[in-house]
Order: structure tokens, then sequence, then C-alpha cells
């Protein structure tokens, strides 16, 4: 039983990283003034029992946080995959702007305070990657490191030796990094007098007027078009829309190809926001109509989701189930991971999406028995895509980018991969017939271990060198972590806000991916409650992570120069 509680073998390790875990959560639960810090006490109390000596094996703490940051990362890159590329597109460009100057003023406040205070510029590239919170940055510093002293004739295990001291600064730094992000959130929040339900109202209204789906109600105007069938104008104009309904006077109608327009009949139509001019110039003007006005007139049509749980549909194309002429039932919309999509005929279908359908009561019902519908099915989690994808993701998170004029190749590490390729399965899955879809609870909950893991085997490494490192000078290094974290991500915290005008959701993403800190990111979704911070997290993320282990190499070769 001693060496349960006091040594150092994996039962141990185990123990002590529960513990953690779970006294963390616990003293998260509780706020003070509304405010916590959720998860992110999970770090705190392992730092702190590290401090009194309990140790957990290095090598099985090694590799839960490794395995543990890419849980968390890959289970957000399947959340946000369906719905990235759209956000990249409505304001990606902006985002990873803002994120490169986060992590070049970073660097500035890096420079500046080694040339005026004389600190050795390698020790405060490794305060640096802790004030950032990022783990591969340092990482690839030490082996920088250790390959240009090799190089220049200094001996490689006295470089090895030297190299591993970096991460000193960075253990006594990243506390910092993780709780001076979140004060920014939360002074910022203060400052700016933001109230994050009215920002969450907002940007929900946004996202439903930028896309992906929205409803229109026109009359039919256009004297092109006045006698020709709905088959022959299709054909003839085209345009990324669906027509749910066609009313004739009093009657409600259910379109078909043989559908005849004539003029002064209303049609509903369900298309994107980009669509809208199009369907104006080709209909004619929307008129003022709710959806319940079809509702009232429309007594043997009705509207009802259905829910695609076979498997076997996953790839395929909407059109290729003929639901409008085989069944007469317009499917209008596609839910998928929270996301409204028109249902365009070549949309790729795949486990787990909603379809918004139109049609007779039984009609309906036969579309429900071609899906499958069955809430049950979507119970047992898909884990073959996830842990291929995990393989796939450290490949190529591990395959080296090389630049002219640097000595050692940038890699996206064991984060940046898999979250990429988790996005892109996300969104790209479907179209391979790749079914990668999981429940909410299940995505949360591989989330939440992930982010545990992190921050326990983070906490506990961090905890044993934490108050020696302070003692003995490195209490500086706790000024200067906090001035690179606190200085850039307050300067971009202002312009995001005053002059991007971004959404509090997008500042939040922005700064916790920009900063490659998923304890912000956690903080974030765990207090305002919403997921549409890890969109944003997720859209700047790869290149903030590129940049970070980028400029950290830089700095390196510099403070040989």
């Amino acid at each position: 039983m001693k060496d349960l509680f006091f040594g150092l073998g994996v039962a141990h390790t185990i123990l002590l990283l529960a513990f953690v875990i779970g006294v963390g959560i616990y003293i998260g639960r509780f706020k003070i003034k509304g405010v916590s810090l959720g998860s992110t006490w999970i770090l705190f109390v392992g730092i702190l029992v590290s401090h009194f000596g309990f140790r957990a094996d290095p090598e099985v703490l090694h590799f839960v946080k490794e395995f543990g940051l890419i849980l968390f990362v890959f289970s957000i890159g399947l959340q946000v995959g369906p719905g990235f590329f759209h956000s990249f597109k409505s304001g990606g460009v902006k985002m990873n702007l803002l994120a490169a100057l986060n992590v070049l003023l970073a660097v500035a406040v890096t420079w500046i305070i080694s040339a005026t205070t004389g600190e050795d510029l390698k020790t405060m590239v490794g305060v640096m990657s802790g004030a950032v919170t990022n783990t591969p940055g340092l990482g690839a510093a030490q082996q920088t490191f250790v390959d240009v002293a090799s190089s220049g004739g200094m001996d490689p295990v006295e470089a090895s030796r030297i190299a591993s001291g970096l991460a000193s600064g960075y253990a006594v730094a990243y506390p910092i990094g993780v709780i001076g992000v979140i004060a920014v959130l939360i002074l910022g929040k203060s400052l700016f007098k933001i109230d994050a339900s009215k920002e969450l109202a907002e940007l929900e209204s946004l996202e439903d007027n930028s896309g992906q789906a929205r409803r229109m109600h026109v009359a039919v105007e256009n004297p092109a078009i006045f006698g020709k069938k709905l088959y022959d104008v299709l054909h003839e104009f085209g345009g990324d829309f669906v027509i749910s309904r066609i009313m004739k006077g009093d009657e409600v109608i259910f379109p078909t190809g043989d559908t005849v327009l004539e003029e002064g009949d209303k049609v509903l139509v369900v298309t994107s926001q980009d669509e809208v001019d199009k369907i104006r110039i080709l209909f004619g003007q929307e008129v003022p109509m709710h959806v319940e006005d079809w509702v009232q007139k429309d007594h043997h049509l009705v509207t009802r989701r259905v829910t695609v749980t076979k498997s076997s549909l996953t790839g395929k194309k909407l059109k290729d189930l003929h639901f409008r002429g085989a069944y007469e039932v317009s499917v209008t919309r596609v839910i998928r991971s929270g996301v409204e999509l028109v249902a365009r005929p070549d949309l790729y279908l795949q486990m787990g999406d909603a379809l918004i359908c139109v049609g007779a009561e039984e009609n309906i019902n036969r579309v429900a028995q071609t899906v499958g519908n069955s809430s049950g099915a979507l119970d047992k989690p898909n884990l073959v895509p996830i842990f291929l994808g995990i393989v796939v993701g450290i490949i190529f998170g591990s395959l080296p980018i090389r630049f002219p004029g640097i000595p050692q190749a940038i890699k996206l590490g064991l984060a940046g991969g898999p979250l990429i390729i988790a996005i892109l399965i996300g969104h790209f899955g479907p179209r391979y017939k790749i079914t990668t879809y999981t429940t909410m609870s299940a995505n949360l909950m591989i989330r939440e271990i992930g982010i545990s893991l992190f921050l326990a085997a983070v906490g506990l490494g961090a905890g044993e060198n934490f108050v020696s490192s302070i003692v003995n000078g490195g209490y500086w290094w706790i000024l200067y972590g906090a001035l690179i974290t606190l200085i850039p991500v307050s300067l971009t915290f202002i312009i995001a806000r005053v002059f991007a005008h971004l959404n509090f959701y997008q500042v939040c993403g922005l700064i916790s991916g920009s900063c490659c800190n998923p304890p912000a990111l956690a903080f974030a979704q765990g207090m305002y409650g919403s997921d549409y911070t890890s969109v944003n997290y997720a859209t700047v993320y790869p290149l903030s992570m590129f940049l970070r282990v980028l400029v950290a190499q830089l700095l390196i070769l510099i403070s040989f120069a």
C-alpha cells in the first residue's frame, strides 16, 4: 500500500491523476461573484499536490499529457468540421491576421524584455513558451538549441542539459499564461460591459442571416417563367435553392417537376443568403408572409424532422435518394452538428444528419423508413474513424516542414496535426463514406476527459520545481511571463473588439486559439455556455500553432547571432 500512495508506479500515477482531476473539478463548481475557473482548477491542484512531494511516473505523465491534448483537440475538430470552411470564408482571414498579430506581439515583448533586462534570450524563449502555453514551441526551441550548439562545437550532452533548462522558465510561466488569458477575458467582458446573452443572440441571428439556410416567401412576377413547368425553370435557370411549397390562390400544393408556374403564385423557397438576389430576379419580390400562413392552409402537408441512422447512406448524394420523385417529399434543410445546410441535390449525407421534410404524413413515414430514423442506432459511437483519424493526425503533425535558412524543420506537433485532420474528416468525411457521427454528449465526454488529463499531467509535472525556480531568481520569470501574456492578449482583445468589431464569443475563440490555450477555451465554453468559441478557436489554431513553433526557433537562432 505504501508504494500505491508514495511510489512511482503506474497504479500510483493513475491514482494521483484521478485524485487531482476529481478535486479540481469539484472546486471548479464553486463561483466567486459569478466567476469560476472551471476545469482549470485541475492544473492548480496538480501543482499543489506535486509541490508537497507526490510524484508521478514521468513517462506515464508525458503520455497522459499528450494523449489528453490529442483527445481534446480531435473532438473539437470533429465538432466544428462541418461548419469550419463556411466560418473561415466569412471571417477567417481577419481572424488569422489578428492571431498572427498576437503571436508577433508576444515575440516583440519577449525580445524587449531580454534587451532591457539583460535576461538571456534563450531563457526568455522558455518563459515565452510557457506564457503562451505552447509546449510544441518549447520542444522545437530545445531541439534547435541542441542542433545549433552541437554544430558550433559544444558537447551534445552539455547542449541537451542546457536546453532542458528552458523548461524551468516554461514551468514557471505556464500557470501565468493560463490565468492571464482567462483574466483578460473576464476583465475585457467587464470593461466593455459585454452582455454575453445578447452577444450570443446576435451571433445566432448573424448565423441565420449569413447562411447556410434561409427561408423566403416570393411571388411569381417574372413573365419569363409564366406557364412554364417547374422542371423546365430549374433546368434552364439553375440555382442553389429548394422549393418547399407553392400556393395557388388559397390552395397549398406540393411542387413537382410538372407543376406549372403562373402569375401570382406564391412560392416558399429555402436557399442560402448568397442566392437571395438571384431568387428575387428569377421569381419576383418577397411578400410579407410567415411560415404560419402556409401551415394554416396546408392541411394535407406536414413538416417533420427525420434522422439518417443507416450508415450505408453515408456518402450518398441527396438527389440519389429520389425523395421528391418517389415519395413526393421535399427535403428543405439538413441539420448537421447544429449547423443548418441548404438541402442541395449534390449534398453528401452522413449518419446523424437531420432532414427537414415536407409532404404528406404517410409519405414522410416512408422516407423515415428509408433513412432509418432510429434514435437508438445513434447511441453506438463510431470509434474506427476517430482512432484512425488520430493515427493520420499524428503522422501529419510529425511531417517536417523546412524553410530556407532554418536548420530545424517545423512540425505541427501532436496537437496541430490531429486538429487539422479532424476538421477535414468532419467536413469531407460524408463525401468519402466515412461515418464520423458522435452524439453531442459523447463528443463532450471525450473533450472533457482529454482536457482533464492534460491539465492534471501539466500540473503534476510543473509543481516539483515550481517554488524552487521562483525562489532561485525565477520570480522575475513570473513578471516576464505575465507581461508576455497580458500585453499581447490585451492589445489583441482591444483591436479585435474595437476596430475589427468581433463578437465576444469570436474574441474568446481568437484569444484562446492564438495562444494555443485549451484551458482558456474550456473556461470560455463552460463559463459563457456556447460552442461558437470552438469554431473560432479551430479557425486560428493551426496557423497560430505553426507560427508559435516557428518564432520560438527563430529566437533561438537570433540568440546565437
